[in-house]
């Protein structure tokens, strides 16, 4: 059977490969110029890779490559290949922008010994924010997009399979023990409880900005003008309206009603429409907890 893709699934697809190379790029800049240099700890994949950097000297682009690779493999095999093509992506393009990256903050002196340039200068808890900030919303661009950074989550899925733990705590007990050695290797109490918070920070903007980009609304709007309301909404918004048919208590007058599920993102959009169309307009608009179907998230199994 033959496929055909739309102009509109080509530009969907376009649209979300670029979310996730943005997401890749917010993500990696937050790594290199503001936790790496700092010896800042998040946890992941990136956490064990600082370690082994400021351990052993390894490149963390190189450290990060073999070890997802090898988490690949051995996840696929106890789990079935059900990664997919955005993740391996995401992984491979990290590794070169770690690489690429990083070399344009190393200086090398007399001795011959590398340095990694402190962009904020010695603002350790400066870097910390702002690598922070950044990396919760470069995590949730690549999310959004369907993809994922690989490393932690494929360990806690394995163990998952076999053990019946929470995969949320179960990641975060591998984060917390990747920060908490940290204290072993720089032998410093406030680069450990400066990663714990580093790595609380990151997860709340995470939360923050996919909770946010996904926040979906209800509009229920009464109007005698539905009807060009609603085929606005569907021609100029790419939104499905449905019409209620309702009845006023008090004066008995029978009215159409139109009921619009829309991103929250959208609302501004949605309330000049019905201003243009008719400013007289009965309109109630409340957050909705969870949307799912054709234009919203995925029912999960």
């Amino acid at each position: 059977m033959t496929v055909k893709l739309t102009k509109a699934a080509i530009w969907e697809m376009c649209k979300n490969y670029l979310l996730l190379l943005l997401g890749i790029v917010i993500y990696v800049i937050s790594y290199v110029y503001f936790l790496l240099p700092y010896q800042l700890i998040s946890g992941g994949m990136n956490g064990i890779a600082t370690l082994i950097y400021y351990t052993v000297g390894f490149h963390p682009s190189v450290t990060y490559l073999v070890m997802n690779v090898f988490l690949i493999l051995v996840g696929a095999k106890i789990m079935g290949w059900r990664y997919s093509l955005k993740t391996v992506i995401a992984i491979a393009i990290i590794s070169f922008l770690i690489n690429i990256f990083q070399e344009g903050i190393t200086t090398v002196d007399a001795q011959g010994n590398e340095h990694l340039l402190h962009i904020v200068g010695d603002q350790k808890f400066m870097a910390c924010v702002i690598g922070a900030l950044m990396e919760g919303l470069g995590l949730a661009l690549v999310f959004l997009a369907g993809g994922s950074t690989g490393g932690i989550d494929i360990i806690a899925s394995s163990i998952n399979k076999y053990w019946n733990i929470s995969l949320g705590r179960l990641m975060l007990c591998i984060d917390l023990a990747i920060i908490g050695s940290s204290f072993f290797i720089f032998h410093n109490l406030e680069t450990m409880v400066v990663g714990y918070l580093t790595m609380l920070m990151s997860m709340f903007f995470l939360d923050y900005v996919t909770n946010g980009l996904r926040q979906s609304v209800q509009f229920i709007i009464v109007s005698d003008k539905y009807d060009e309301i609603a085929t606005q909404v569907n021609q100029k918004m790419e939104r499905g309206v449905t019409v209620l048919y309702g009845e006023g208590f008090y004066s008995k007058e029978k009215r159409q009603v139109l009921l619009i599920l829309a991103k929250k993102y959208e609302s501004r959009a949605l309330f000049a429409l019905i201003r243009q169309i008719d400013p007289r307009a009965f309109v109630s608009m409340g957050n909705v907890e969870g949307v799912f179907g054709e234009g919203f998230d995925k029912i999960k199994r």
